[in-house]
């Protein structure tokens, strides 16, 4: 485990915080390996639901857009990676009501993404996979912004 130290001005090493719950950042005990796995987590769901911005609008489009236009195995491959999301949450350690809560978005995403063209408008406004990232990132007391500043 990394720790970061200085030297003070007598020569000697200071410990400043290891990268675990000691950080004030990191809360209810989380270390850094699970740090990288909610990074790894934000960065699929913005893969998958805003990757990409439409020009001249608000609206940006993911992975889960597009693959939403294969019919059948596109909503497939997008519920996939997001129970994919799901299990990693739930190695993390989330209590069974958000996992459950996780798990209705991605049933959600599958129902409304098979709906033959309004299925694919749906996908456009339901993001699914960034719901659930900002449960599991409520869970743990922390933003997108903590992530991208560790």
């Amino acid at each position: 485990m990394a720790t970061t130290s200085a030297r003070s001005g007598n020569g000697t090493r200071s410990k400043r915080y290891r990268k675990t719950a000691e950080h004030p950042k990191f809360q209810k005990g989380i270390g850094a390996d699970d740090v990288r796995r909610l990074r790894r987590l934000s960065s699929i769901a913005a893969l998958m639901d805003t990757a990409v911005g439409i020009p001249m609008t608000r609206f940006r489009i993911g992975a889960d857009s597009v693959l939403g236009l294969i019919p059948g195995i596109g909503d497939a491959a997008g519920t996939l990676i997001g129970l994919y999301l799901v299990n990693e949450a739930r190695r993390l350690g989330l209590p069974k009501e958000k996992l459950a809560r996780m798990l209705a978005n991605v049933g959600a995403d599958f129902v409304g993404g098979a709906v033959p063209l309004l299925g694919d408008l749906f996908d456009v406004y339901f993001k699914s996979n960034k719901r659930n990232v900002d449960l599991v990132l409520h869970h743990f007391g922390m933003s997108r912004e903590d992530l991208t500043g560790c």
